[in-house]
């Protein structure tokens, strides 16, 4: 597509880390309009976002790392490829909760009400960051004739990340931009029916992308690692969505629901 935005001189500006960037802003910026709304301490959800993105930009590296440990074993000098590349989502969404919750617990901000706030913000960055995907050629698919396949004709995006040339792919990064479109959606058209609780719309966010990414992945043909015959994300998939299920039954179970506002006096 268009992995290079411009170059100026011997400065190359790309379009994936512009929109990677965009991304993480947007996402941050909506969780600290929630975070307003609900009364939580400004300083400290602003601290924890910017913890959010540092690990996750580690956690998806590091992810990347482990999944092809064997290309950078053979050839160390893949090893500048993981300063250029997105890396895993799974591994940054891991680290990135991991640390999240040390630092929930560590400024004493109320754990699943905090996560809640945040987990729209994950699906909203994560729509703008797999058009990055797009544009750098990364992510894709496997050959299709459907209709709407999509042809890679960048040479850079070949030798960067192996994109296939020529040949009409599944457009993956668009499934699953669309896929995060939708459950942002859900997440918040939902937030307030039935019987709303604390950790409700993190975990439900956490279900939807499980079963989505699990299904996305049949579609993908880069390498990606596999564990016994699934994919690295699939397997992933497999042990986050029952664990997502487990919690919103759990937390349904023990903690109160979220009383209503009262409506304002007319």
């Amino acid at each position: 597509m268009y992995p290079r935005l411009f170059e100026f001189g011997p400065i190359t500006v790309y379009t994936y880390g512009v929109l990677l960037a965009a991304a993480y802003l947007l996402g941050l910026k909506l969780a600290m309009t929630r975070a307003q709304k609900r009364g939580l301490d400004h300083n400290r959800v602003l601290d924890l976002g910017i913890y959010i993105i540092i690990s996750a930009l580690i956690g998806a590296k590091l992810l990347l790392l482990v999944t092809d440990f064997s290309t950078f074993r053979n050839d160390p000098k893949e090893l500048l490829t993981l300063a250029r590349s997105g890396g895993v989502f799974y591994g940054g969404l891991i680290l990135a909760v991991v640390v999240a919750l040390w630092y929930i617990r560590r400024a004493g901000l109320p754990l699943w009400t905090t996560c809640d706030v945040f987990a729209p913000g994950i699906a909203l960055g994560h729509v703008v960051g797999r058009f990055g995907c797009l544009f750098a050629g990364c992510c894709y698919g496997k050959p299709t004739t459907r209709p709407w396949g999509i042809t890679f004709t960048d040479p850079f995006a070949a030798a960067n990340v192996g994109t296939p040339l020529g040949v009409p792919l599944h457009p993956t990064q668009l499934y699953e931009a669309g896929a995060e479109l939708l459950i942002l959606a859900v997440l918040l058209l939902t937030e307030r029916k039935g019987r709303p609780f604390p950790g409700r719309t993190f975990w439900l966010y956490m279900l939807l992308y499980a079963v989505s990414r699990f299904i996305i992945e049949f579609f993908r043909g880069d390498d990606r690692g596999t564990v016994w015959m699934f994919s690295t994300s699939q397997f992933i998939s497999i042990l986050l969505a029952p664990l997502a299920i487990v919690m919103l039954v759990y937390l349904a179970r023990i903690q109160p629901p979220v009383p209503e506002r009262k409506k304002r006096a007319a």
